[in-house]
């Protein structure tokens, strides 16, 4: 299998779904999966769910699981950690699979360079299919793309007052 990189973005709902999606799907083929999540904790149900399937997909989370206003030094070295686990992730063939939710939001934040990020998936194995999510995908992400899908919002029930809600938006 020859490994591309698939980026969701934009302002509609459904991108760490769709990405979750595909590790699922993986799975039920036999492939390995390897999900860090920037700017989550380990409180989602998604960890949660995907933590039950330790034989083919592992699940790390670099944040601390709110909404980033004003960017700390501690954001900021969370979202390197987290950084620094994708690359020797991407440095092995144990996943054939590596998502990176929410690693747009880091970038557009600032947490991360945009320039060490392509460096990094410059070198990964041409085998590992990567998926990296979020809204504002930075422009030199997605030329290097194979696959940009932009979740698009039409309608959304936040606008009625509706709050997230457990198992349905984390």
């Amino acid at each position: 299998m020859e490994g591309l990189i698939q980026v969701y973005t934009g302002n509609g709902k459904g991108k760490t779904t769709a990405a979750l999606g595909l590790v699922v799907r993986a799975a039920g083929s036999g492939l390995r999966s390897f999900v860090g999540q920037f700017l989550k904790t380990k409180k989602t149900s998604e960890y949660i769910a995907l933590s039950r399937f330790q034989d083919l997909i592992t699940i790390e989370p670099f944040g601390r699981g709110r909404f980033v206003r004003q960017i700390t030094p501690e954001d900021k070295e969370l979202a390197q950690r987290g950084w620094e686990r994708c690359l020797q992730v991407l440095g092995t063939n144990d996943y054939d699979i590596i998502v990176m939710d929410e690693l747009n939001v880091a970038l557009h934040l600032g947490l991360l360079p945009i320039r060490e990020i392509l460096k990094g998936l410059e070198k990964r194995s041409t085998k590992v299919e990567i998926i990296i999510t979020g809204r504002w995908a930075p422009k030199e992400l997605i030329e290097m793309a194979d696959l940009v899908t932009e979740m698009r919002e039409i309608k959304h029930y936040y606008r009625q007052g509706i709050k997230a809600r457990r198992g349905i938006e984390y």
